[in-house]
């Protein structure tokens, strides 16, 4: 049998295995609590049996379940706050097993409803519940449900993101909507303003947020009065869990297999005994911090040899550059979660607490690595400025935990909620290049690199609602720091002997500690007065928000020297493995080796951000036209202060001031409950971030480049058109076609420019105008009605279109925003069986070719012919996923997924334009980057108390 067949025959028994076990559940007895009128789920609805002492609540779902039953007949009893008592005779038991569940439609007792007050917390954890919110929505969104994520197996918010229309990840974890940029979106959890988790752009990486937190996840795609105005893609909010429907106590173990990576050879550097946690013991920091004062180079005679240099030893220094292996086995997942709910005298107080860790191995051989200057037209060749292979190994760890507290009233009327959610993660890569540089030099490379981030989100919050008024409140703070401890870079090239790879100047070897730290604190009121005009019901909300940020930056860089004329170092030290020579003390000292730092205090910041806000907006019902109108106003002042020298500390400040009116318009058209129309405008603006307006200069290695930011950068201003039609065919369905045009003036753009001939230099430009325009397609769909029981269908869909207009003359060319693909395509088919606890998902993703490196011209404008390099492109891929779960009784519970079945080649490219001397002309197709990913298999085991 072939290595194939055998796949295929262990995954057919494995399915059948699932399938098999559900005999074993006779004695069980399921079903679905619904109000009769709504068909809405009821949660909390409590079923007892007669004559036993069984009883079961119902979920979020409206689905319960009674174990322990032996075979025979029974009576239910079914009772609800305000609904009338049911009761249920005849009810059969058997030890066959059935895939049919007991369904009950409970009546509403319309006069006890008037006599009790119920209590209750709206629950959006669901399908259904979050296309309801989105149906009676002001403003267009769109969203994602626990309930969704559950049947997707998605394991972090940057996977859960995705599916929704008009979205897609670079990177894995950077947001674009609408095909516009991580930066034209904002990002709130809980509420709350958070940090970039970026030192170098403005992005939110969404792979810190395990999905196992998330209760929805909602997109704005309208500009509105009651949210802040610097975004232009999406207002991305994330909420975390809050009151359960029941107490428990889950513990889950999972593993991850991905097939470049598990049980192949894995190359790393000495790390620190705590890495295993995600951050680092102080094994590669600075013994007192990024302003440690180093011991000097002492000569023999114990005399300071120069200024800025520093001894290899004494200094708490991990030297140790030598590469280890192993083999790991694949990545580990653990998780436990507790929830709780007490009833005080009536009162409601709940708890929910969450902690996850995870450590997984990426490893990618063989991957290209090039960049390409202008096309060599006369001999028809591609101009390689780097030409490389690298072998790159990535271990990452994420240690996680949530603590949520919610207190609800007697009357329901008050909520107070205290929100923590806190994560570090830290990435551990070494990477081998091996290639040929600009100047066709042979040229091996390395880059050790250690990275670990620590974000914490904290809210406190309050709503309360009063006759006529719905008022609501936060407090938060937020932190974020980025620690690069002893970054680690050498090169060893044939510049000097063609054929002969060695180290030929200190230069070539070097070390960098870098610390970013950001903080915010919010605060925000907002009220909501509804009135009563003759039986015209308008409602005016008003509110403030209020906020300030800090952040400080700092960095420190050393290169290694040696005394060319007098040292004691082996005649051929240049050839001695190169690990080997830095790794060995005798090697050594003042007349050995030693470091000398680059002072380069210009790259170093701090800055402040203060932002004040209100707004009014009316909410105007006109039969069935219903309107949002309103106007926020915003002040904002970021301070930046930046050294004006190198060499010594000397800070100047400079203030970027904004006073600006955002106006807003929101109307739904209501033609039935089922069909609805809607349009807006709004205005927004996007700002310019700390980093990208200081004169810091970073190395990126993946780029082999420089970036720095633009001190003249301006605010970029935004004209926001959509136009959306709905349909909700039944519960929990929805259908939706929607369009939108944006309008930007001096939009901030990714570019680079060339130094020196070869060394490239990325930066920040204000283009002088774009315009971004598309479709987008959403579609939830039962399939009982062709006859697929259980089946359930989701598509989405965006083609999009956008062009960025420069001044004349400029050297960049008119062309598409970068990040932009001109079509996405999500979609899903779902398979969920009640009884048998069985789900199913078959998931598709696939966006178009999107630009990720901008090109530029050479010559003294941008259309000069052969004179341009081309923009890099991100090329399109297929990616399908699949997954099952699987439940036994009411405690075990296993997922099996695979993920990026078809594991196809990650490809980035450019095309250039050739026009020969003949005038003929051809596009020439070059790889910029290229690896393989690996497929994914997953597996999770989880038990519930």
């Amino acid at each position: 049998m072939t290595k194939r067949s055998n796949r295929i025959a262990f995954a057919a028994t494995a399915l059948l295995m699932i399938g098999s076990t559900t005999t074993a559940l006779a004695q069980q007895l399921k079903g679905n609590v619904v109000d009769k009128n709504s068909h809405e789920t009821l949660i909390g609805a409590v079923v007892t049996v007669e004559g036993t002492n069984l009883k079961a609540v119902t979920d979020i779902d409206g689905n319960f379940q009674l174990n322990g039953l032996k075979k025979g007949t029974y009576t239910l009893y079914i009772n609800y706050v305000g609904y009338k008592p049911q009761r249920i005779d005849g009810v059969r038991v058997t030890d066959a097993p059935t895939e049919d569940a007991v369904s009950i439609a409970m009546l509403p007792d319309e006069q006890k409803l008037k006599e009790v007050v119920v209590t209750a917390v709206e629950r959006r954890s669901t399908d259904a519940a979050m296309i309801q919110v989105a149906k009676n929505s002001p403003v267009i969104v769109s969203n994602v449900s626990a309930q969704e994520i559950s049947r997707t197996q998605d394991t972090n918010a940057g996977e859960v993101i995705r599916r929704v229309p008009g979205v897609s990840l670079i990177d894995d974890k950077f947001v674009m909507v609408r095909g516009l940029s991580q930066r034209y979106n904002n990002v709130w959890v809980n509420g709350g303003a958070v940090p970039s988790s970026e030192a170098d752009s403005r992005a939110f990486s969404f792979d810190i947020i395990p999905s196992s937190q998330i209760d929805n996840l909602t997109i704005v795609k309208s500009p509105s009065a009651e949210y802040p105005a610097d975004y232009s893609g999406g207002f991305i909010i994330v909420n975390t869990k809050e009151i359960p429907t029941e107490n428990n106590l889950t513990f889950s173990v999972g593993g991850n297999w991905n097939t470049s990576s598990a049980f192949q050879r894995f190359s790393y550097g000495k790390g620190s005994a705590t890495d295993f946690l995600a951050f680092d013991n102080g094994l590669r920091s600075l013994k007192g911090g990024i302003d440690a004062s180093l011991r000097p180079l002492l000569d023999n005679a114990g005399s300071k040899v120069g200024d800025n240099l520093y001894d290899l030893r004494g200094n708490g220094l991990n030297n140790d550059w030598r590469v280890k292996s192993r083999n790991p086995i694949g990545d580990l997942k653990l998780a436990a979660s507790l929830a709780h709910r007490w009833n005080l005298n009536g009162r409601t107080l709940g708890l929910l607490a969450a902690l996850n860790y995870t450590n997984e191995y990426r490893t990618y051989t063989d991957m290209e690595n090039n960049l390409f200057g202008i096309y060599d037209a006369t001999n028809d060749r591609s101009n390689y400025l780097r030409h490389s292979i690298d072998d790159q190994f990535n271990n990452k760890v994420r240690l996680g935990a949530m603590l949520n507290l919610t207190f609800l009233s007697r009357d329901g009327n008050h909520k107070y909620q205290l929100k923590n959610i806190f994560n570090q993660l830290s990435t551990n890569r070494y990477t081998w290049r091996e290639g040929v540089d600009a100047q066709s030099n042979l040229e091996h490379s390395a880059e050790y690199y250690y990275r670990s981030r620590t974000t914490y989100n904290g809210q406190l919050t309050g709503k309360h609602t009063f006759t006529g008024d719905a008022l609501d409140w936060s407090v938060g703070y937020a932190y974020a720091n980025r620690r690069l401890p002893d970054r680690k870079r050498y090169l060893l090239n044939d510049m000097q002997n063609p054929g002969d790879i060695a180290l030929h100047t200190g230069n070539d070897i070097s070390r960098e500690w870098t610390q970013l730290d950001e903080h915010i604190f919010s605060i925000g009121i907002n009220d909501r007065h509804s009135f009563d005009f003759a039986g015209w019901a308008p409602s005016l909300q008003v509110g403030g928000y209020g906020e300030y940020r800090t952040r400080e930056y700092r960095t420190r860089a050393f290169y290694y020297q040696w005394n060319p004329a007098a040292n004691t170092l082996p005649a051929d030290f240049q050839h001695i493995d190169i690990t080997s020579l830095l790794s060995d003390e005798q090697y050594m000292g003042a007349d050995r080796l030693y470091m000398f730092e680059q002072l380069q205090m210009r790259n170093n910041y701090r800055g402040h951000n203060t932002l004040g806000a209100g707004y009014v907006s009316a909410s105007l019902p006109f039969g069935k036209l219903g309107v949002q109108a309103g106007v926020r106003f915003e002040h904002n002042d970021m301070e930046l202060i930046s050294n004006t020298r190198d060499y010594e500390k000397s800070e100047t400040s400079r203030h970027y001031r904004t006073d600006d009116f955002f106006p807003s318009v929101n109307a739904t058209y209501k033609f039935s409950d089922k069909h609805q129309l809607r349009l807006s405008y709004g205005r927004s603006i996007n700002r310019p971030e700390f980093r990208e307006v200081s004169s810091s200069v970073f190395y990126d290695f993946d780029l082999a480049s420089d970036v720095q930011g633009n001190t003249e950068l301006k605010n970029c201003y935004v004209d926001n058109v959509d136009l959306r039609y709905e349909f909700y065919p039944s519960r929990g369905e929805t259908v939706s076609l929607a369009a939108f045009y944006k309008n930007f003036d001096s939009p901030i753009e990714w570019t680079y420019t060339v130094a020196g001939g070869t060394n490239l230099i990325y930066s920040y430009k204000n283009a002088k105008s774009a315009a971004n325009y598309g479709i987008e397609l959403d579609i939830r769909k039962d399939l009982s009605f062709i006859g697929l029981r259980n089946f359930s269908w989701s598509f989405n869909g965006a083609l999009i279109k956008s062009k960025v207009k420069f001044e004349k003359g400029s050297k960049e060319e008119n062309r598409p925003m970068q990040g932009q693909s001109p079509y996405l395509v999500n979609t899903g088919l779902f398979y969920k069986n009640e009884a048998h606890q069985l789900d199913i998902a078959l998931l598709y993703n696939r966006i178009g070719k999107r630009i990720i490196g901008v090109g530029r011209s050479e010559g003294s404008s941008a259309s000069d012919d052969n004179a341009r390099v081309p923009h890099s492109y991100e090329m399109p891929r297929n990616t399908f996923d699949f997954s099952v779960g699987k439940k036994w009784g009411s405690h075990w519970e296993m997922k099996l997924n695979v993920r990026d079945i078809l594991a196809e080649r990650v490809y980035y490219k450019q095309f250039a334009k050739v026009k020969y001397s003949d005038g003929t002309s051809k596009e020439k197709e070059e790889v910029s980057r290229c690896y393989k990913p690996g497929r994914n298999i997953g597996l999770q085991v989880i038990y519930k108390f």
